[in-house]
């Protein structure tokens, strides 16, 4: 059994995973500070991806960064370098697909955090800089963690979007979703089924792991 599908769709994720993380929490940041009306404008525009059918982002991705897309079109004339039908491709529909549920889960939690705390710090002449990195993010973190966790279980599960801009290669670009499409139209239940419970048990651990977080956020707001 050809294990590249279960590497990849976990490389994938974890990759994905850490840039959705680190924009997810300055977007969060900053537009929690805006005002309302912005503030709720920018949602709708930030969460969009979370209401859109995966392939319609798999469709604009391809007229992005394809080779007809002005991306796509630059880099290939700038060093020859194609985006689409390649594993790393996979990893932009991963952040786009993910960036929804930590930008609103760790929003959610910067707007529950006790903002006597930062006015403290900088009462005590400590920077923005410390303040965030040791004050407001360890503050937060059940939220970010559940945020993180969200993000790898969607970036494990997605097929829309990566099928569309990666395809299915095996051994370059193949993911788990997209073998068990593809061992289903090649009529190969078994192989698709061995697929479909591994998926199903990552899936359950990952959604353990979530539901340890918020036991324990539950645990420390009490």
């Amino acid at each position: 059994m050809d294990w590249f599908p279960l590497y990849n769709t976990i490389r994938i994720a974890l990759i994905a995973t850490v840039f959705t993380f680190f924009i997810g929490i300055f977007t969060a940041y900053y537009v929690a500070k805006l005002p309302r009306l912005l503030k709720g404008v920018l949602d709708c525009i930030l969460t969009l991806p979370l209401v859109l059918p995966p392939t319609v982002i798999g469709f604009f991705l391809l007229k992005t960064i394809g080779v007809n897309g002005p991306v796509g079109k630059f880099l290939l004339a700038f060093n020859g370098t194609k985006l689409t039908m390649t594993w790393y491709a996979s990893i932009l529909a991963v952040i786009i697909v993910t960036f929804p549920p930590m930008y609103r889960t760790t929003r959610s939690s910067f707007e529950a955090f006790d903002k006597n705390l930062i006015y403290a710090g900088k009462t005590l002449g400590l920077s923005n800089t410390f303040i965030f990195w040791r004050i407001f993010i360890p503050g937060c973190k059940d939220g970010l963690l559940a945020g993180v966790v969200l993000a790898f279980a969607r970036g494990l599960g997605e097929y829309g979007a990566t099928s569309m801009v990666s395809g299915y290669t095996p051994g370059r670009t193949a993911t788990i979703s997209t073998t068990v499409y593809q061992m289903w139209r090649e009529g190969n239940d078994e192989l698709a089924y061995k697929w479909v419970f591994i998926n199903l048990a990552i899936s359950f651990v990952v959604l353990v792991a979530l539901n340890l977080f918020e036991k324990r956020a539950e645990t420390r707001r009490r």
